[in-house]
């Protein structure tokens, strides 16, 4: 009796530990549903006191603005490959960028220069050299695209429809380019001079990979010996509607880019009569490969990289339950990995993802190919390399039949700074929230590349955002069909660019304390 009653006491003291350590942890996790508040940031700082000049759109600039607009859209300025881009048109958008911005180009605050025949390079000189410069990016060249795809509207006709400009490159990537000089021609013809002198960079050849712009202006930026504060290419954008349970839109600025990889895989066999075929042919061996590389996807590695703090830092717009699942991914990080695996969309930020996208074998009917060959493409998460995902894949094929090459390659961008010193981050996240009060801001990661890959030698912050609003359905137009952009949108955008190039005249940012301090 005696040790029954002392088994009672040790599982009675068990369950009542076990109820009590539930209970701090409901309570630390009720705690932090309420109280965090991430996005505040250094709102309630005191910033730095700047007489920034105002730009107001009146009519007669609108219809400027958007008939510049139009004809950028209007040229093709199409990359299908690396040796095969449209130099016509970009002379052409030359001749363009040097009528529409005349101010800009005669300006003796900024000096401009081609670079590699076709990418354009401005430096805006500032009144303040120790003052550590920046660059802003966009790119000229554009995806193909053709009215036969399914577009409501021939493809380089920048129709107008209901407010919106349609056309390839409205999103991808000249609204950007245009918004940055429109913006700069407007602060001068005012009378602006920066403090801090800045950079603008326009590639011709992103869509193919930026070898000949974008990385021959970061040479002659090296060879000047120019370091930068920071780097604001395209990326993200406002999210309005497309994250299902948030309430309200959101900003994510991009923090890194996923790598990325082209593997080869073939298997080479004698050729024979398919009258006596063996019990394997090239196509089944190399089917087979295919199949166990879907079959076994990459590791699920959701909290080991940027999308952690993403998600962390929108956790107060979401109702319950999920606002409590995200406010406290200490306890909930399992959870919200398998939910988000689920759907194509959402996997891509948790793991490296293999998708096959060629498969070439066979030249006759009745004859057994001698070769099969098949090709995949690889975004690979933040926290694996390129070789890391290279062995994995050997491993989970499994099968030396099957040969392996690498056609092209690189590892994931670093992950850059987005904290309460990180005065990029800073400076674009004060000017989105000064221009668009409703967002909430929180960093990203890119699933795509940029140009900006390309300028990490020149600093560690690179951030990869573009103040365009996208509604549900919009992130499919992007290299997709019926690409548009609203014209309040682009209004915004230039109005955006006009804010943050006064913004980045700050010397420093304020104390992060001080916003504690206030709360």
């Amino acid at each position: 009796m005696k040790n029954s009653g002392s088994k009672f006491k040790i599982v009675k003291i068990c369950i009542s530990s076990l109820l009590i350590i539930i209970l701090i942890l409901c309570t630390i996790a009720a705690i932090r549903t309420w109280s965090l508040d991430a996005n505040i940031g250094l709102q309630h700082a005191h910033w730095e006191k700047t007489e920034n000049i105002s730009v107001v759109i009146d009519p007669r600039m609108r219809e400027e603005l958007l008939a510049h607009f139009k004809e950028a859209v209007r040229i093709p300025t199409v990359s299908l490959s690396q040796t095969d881009i449209n130099t016509t048109a970009l002379l052409e958008f030359d001749k363009l960028l040097r009528k529409a911005f005349p101010t800009v180009f005669s300006s003796s605050l900024v000096q401009h220069e081609l670079v590699a025949n076709y990418s354009h390079l401005f430096r805006v000189r500032g009144s303040q050299p120790d003052l550590v410069p920046y660059i802003l990016l966009a790119h000229i060249d554009v995806v193909p695209a053709s009215e036969s795809d399914g577009w409501e509207v021939p493809p380089f006709s920048a129709k107008e429809i209901d407010g919106f400009i349609y056309g390839r490159g409205t999103l991808d990537d000249k609204s950007p380019l245009m918004g940055i000089l429109q913006a700069l021609e407007y602060l001068l013809i005012k009378g602006y001079a920066p403090r801090r002198g800045f950079y603008i960079g326009f590639g011709h050849d992103e869509e193919v990979g930026g070898n000949q712009g974008a990385m021959n202006i970061v040479r002659l930026l090296k060879q000047r010996g120019v370091q930068l504060s920071f780097v604001l290419d395209e990326g993200l954008a406002v999210l309005d509607g497309i994250i299902a349970g948030l309430e309200g839109p959101a900003a994510l600025i991009g923090i890194s880019e996923k790598g990325q990889a082209t593997v080869k895989l073939s298997v080479s066999v004698a050729p024979g009569h398919s009258s006596m075929p063996p019990r394997e042919t090239s196509i089944g061996i190399l089917a087979a490969a295919v199949k166990r590389l879907e079959d076994n996807p990459m590791p699920n590695l959701f909290g080991y990289g940027p999308e952690h703090d993403t998600f962390e830092q929108l956790a107060h717009k979401f109702k319950l339950p999920l606002k409590f699942i995200l406010s406290n991914l200490w306890l909930f990080n399992p959870l919200l990995t398998r939910v988000l695996e689920r759907k194509p969309d959402t996997n891509a930020f948790v793991r490296t993802t293999t998708a096959v996208t060629m498969f070439n074998a066979g030249v006759k009917v009745n004859v057994l190919p001698s070769l099969a060959e098949a090709y995949v493409n690889l975004r690979i998460h933040s926290a694996q390399s390129l070789q890391e995902v290279l062995d994995l894949i050997q491993a989970t094929i499994g099968d030396q039949r099957v040969k392996m090459e690498l056609i092209n390659g690189f590892d994931p961008l670093p992950v850059s700074s987005a904290d309460e010193k990180s005065f990029g981050f800073q400076i674009i996240k004060k000017t989105v929230l000064d221009r668009f009060p409703t967002v909430t801001v929180a960093p990203g990661i890119c699933i795509g590349n940029t140009d900006s890959r390309h300028f990490k030698d020149l600093t560690d912050n690179i951030y990869r955002f573009s103040p365009s609003w996208f509604k549900p359905g919009d992130p499919q137009r992007f290299h997709g069909i019926n690409e548009r952009i609203s014209k309040k949108t682009y209004e915004d955008m230039i109005l955006f660019y006009v804010s943050l190039i006064q913004n980045c005249d700050m010397q420093k940012l304020p104390d992060a304390h001080s916003s504690v301090h206030e709360l």
